[in-house]
């Protein structure tokens, strides 16, 4: 299959081989690269439907968060996964630059409604002001105008409707006549299981199967019964709509004006069919609720019920289990200090944003689960949910990946700030994410958070460091506070050198080489933020070798270089210590893991200026741009992060 057009030559009864090789297939590659493997094991025979029912790329087929892509990968003619979200190889998303047939790249949920709602709005504009198909026509990259719109497709999961974009989106789509369809792919999950009014309302729709028991049953008996059978036959048809929103309750979505279809068998494929064709022609908005099982068809998915094998690395395909085993990381830390506190204190409680086991909450919610809450994909619901627990008393600790902070922007502003509010972000996987591409990266937030008034910041560079750190924010009860770290294992302890206190208890001395007092010596300060440190102190370890070795050679002073390296756990705001620090240096060099431009250093060589300080300061970080998917180190390599690219950028500035 290299397109659609071969997928819709297949029989009816050839389809149910091509699901089972598309499973294999599946588990097969991903278990040799790592990704998202439960979703997409899920959502194989829906895939196969949407595509023999809808003409992709003329009809726009959006696929919430994108996760769940890879069968349509498959069926668009993309086979090569053996360099799955690496450098040069396929996207774990959909992506722009591989196939016309994907349309929508952002990973961040809730957000597909609002994009279908858009183009549908488009093409129907496009169609009523007939604009002529031209080459100057194109309504953006790769897209060109057509007489007569397509339909457009979105399918969203359950766990994406419990954020307020999508029923914000809902409202606009349910008052219009546009070619539309909604596919509502039902698994109970999102990452965990989906909570909330909704989830509710949703398992009452998947589970409840009497309506059609009881139709069924007047069509097998009440006709067999002559004219009173008829007659209470007629009278039961005239109870539908009552009945049906009584025992099968889908009144949320007909309410609302949007006709529904389900709920649908989703690994049936035929009735898959049926309901998208029933949907396709009725010409409006139309919801299809399809019931899938996550990790559908692989024992060992199917077994795993904490996210049913919703990511993974590289793992044995016969048993599931990680081929590298994972060491102590970031999280484990977090999970591990955030119940130490919780039985410290009684006021601090927990919330997660459906994320509960990636963030490290788990254990926390096992030990005090009526101080969890898991609001959904509802970031901003969180923050400002977490303001109104301050104003009573409470310390919330909200934990998210960095990326899906930005969407709570606007509430960590003007509801926990304004408000000054004691509320901890801890933010996971902050920094180079890598293998998911630009929009999981944790890049924004320090460049974005330093505008916030009142607002603190913090960068641990070790298990020590993040301990303390963690202590420390949740004592702050008038301003909020954020701890990041990144995504993987936690490195060496990095200890501050004894009786090497730079005037602040949160800047440590952590690398000291030569002796900084001579007049004819280079002084170098190397700032590390967070996870840079360890890079910071091998760039200075080579560094100093230069300086002893060849530093005539090298143009520097002729008594050589004198490195220092500090990491300051607190980095916002700036402390007025480090500023004074950069006095003392002849060069002072400044390494973060976020946007370069509006960052850490950029900052530090602000207040410098402004202090009248002269020292050159230079910044080293990320450049404000999407960052294509791949490793971690590789991204880092290409910043000038790694410790020969900090040697290399010194060296030039010296």
């Amino acid at each position: 299959i290299s397109g659609p057009d071969d997928l819709k030559r297949l029989s009816a009864s050839q389809l149910p081989g091509l699901a089972e090789e598309i499973r294999d297939f599946l588990v097969d590659s991903v278990s040799r690269t790592g990704g998202h493997l439960g979703p997409n094991l899920g959502v194989v025979e829906l895939t196969i439907a949407l595509h023999r029912v809808f003409d992709s790329p003329h009809d726009a087929i959006v696929f919430d968060t994108g996760h769940q892509a890879y069968v349509h990968k498959l069926l668009t003619g993309r086979h090569d996964f053996s360099d799955l979200r690496r450098s040069g190889g396929l996207s774990g998303y959909p992506s722009r630059n591989e196939s016309d047939h994907d349309v929508v790249e952002n990973s961040h949920a809730s957000a597909a409604l609002s994009w279908v709602d858009g183009i549908a709005k488009a093409r129907q504009l496009r169609a009523k002001t007939a604009t002529p198909t031209g080459a100057d026509g194109a309504g953006g990259a790769g897209h060109t105008r057509r007489d007569k719109p397509g339909y457009t497709v979105a399918v969203v999961g359950d766990g994406s409707l419990t954020g307020g974009m999508a029923w914000e989106a809902l409202n606009n789509i349910a008052a219009s006549d546009r070619r539309l369809v909604i596919v509502v792919n039902d698994n109970g999950r999102s990452y965990s299981p989906t909570i909330g009014g909704l989830a509710n309302r949703l398992d009452t729709l998947r589970t409840t199967r009497e309506y059609e028991q009881i139709i069924g049953w007047g069509e097998r008996t009440l006709l067999r019964m002559g004219k009173p059978g008829r007659f209470v036959y007629q009278w039961l048809k005239g109870l539908r709509k009552g009945l049906k929103e009584a025992i099968q309750p889908q009144g949320m979505f007909e309410d609302l004006g949007l006709k529904y279809i389900g709920p649908v068998n989703g690994h049936d494929e035929q009735a898959l069919e049926h309901a998208l064709g029933r949907a396709k022609a009725y010409g409006a908005p139309v919801i299809v609720h399809a019931i899938t099982e996550k990790g559908r068809g692989y024992a060992p998915a199917e077994a795993h019920e904490a996210d049913r094998f919703h990511a993974v690395g590289r793992i044995h395909p016969e048993t599931g289990l990680p081929v590298v085993p994972s060491r102590f990381g970031w999280t484990s830390v977090f999970a591990d200090e955030i119940v130490a506190i919780g039985r410290d204190r009684d006021d601090v409680v927990a919330i997660t944003a459906a994320m509960l086991e990636p963030v490290g909450l788990a254990p926390f919610a096992a030990e005090f689960p009526q101080r969890t809450f898991d609001v959904g994909i509802a970031e901003q619901h969180a923050a400002t949910s977490a303001a109104g627990m301050a104003f009573e008393g409470l310390h919330p600790v909200i934990a998210l990946y960095a990326t899906f902070l930005n969407r709570a922007f606007d509430q960590v502003l003007m509801d926990v700030a304004l408000h000054r509010a004691g509320v901890t972000f801890v933010l996971d996987r902050a920094g180079i994410t890598g293998d998911d591409g630009a929009s999981h990266n944790g890049m924004w937030d320090m460049a974005m958070l330093r505008i916030v008034p009142g607002l603190r910041l913090a960068a641990p560079r070790d298990e020590a460091s993040l301990r303390a750190a963690l202590r420390q924010a949740v004592t702050v009860d008038d301003a909020p506070t954020v701890v990041r770290y990144p995504k993987g294992e936690l490195p060496a302890p990095i200890p501050a050198l004894d009786g090497e206190a730079a005037g602040s208890a949160d800047i440590d001395v952590v690398y000291r080489s030569g002796d900084g007092d001579g007049s004819d010596v280079t002084r170098l300060l190397i700032v590390g933020i967070g996870s840079m440190v360890p890079a910071a102190i091998e760039a200075a370890q080579a560094l100093a070798v230069d300086g002893t070795d060849s530093a005539a050679s090298a143009g520097w002073a002729d008594g050589g270089l004198a490195v220092t390296v500090v990491s300051p756990t607190w980095v916002l705001p700036i402390p007025a210590s480090l500023t004074a620090m950069t006095s003392d240096y002849d060069l002072v060099v400044t390494v973060e893991d976020g946007l370069v431009d509006g960052g850490v250093g950029a900052m530090l060589a602000q207040r410098a200026t402004a202090s009248g300080i002269r020292t050159p300061i230079r910044s080293l970080g990320l450049p404000t741009a999407f960052l294509p998917h791949a490793s971690r180190d590789h991204i880092a390599a290409q910043a000038g992060l790694t410790p020969d690219g900090i040697a290399a950028t010194v060296r030039a500035a010296l």
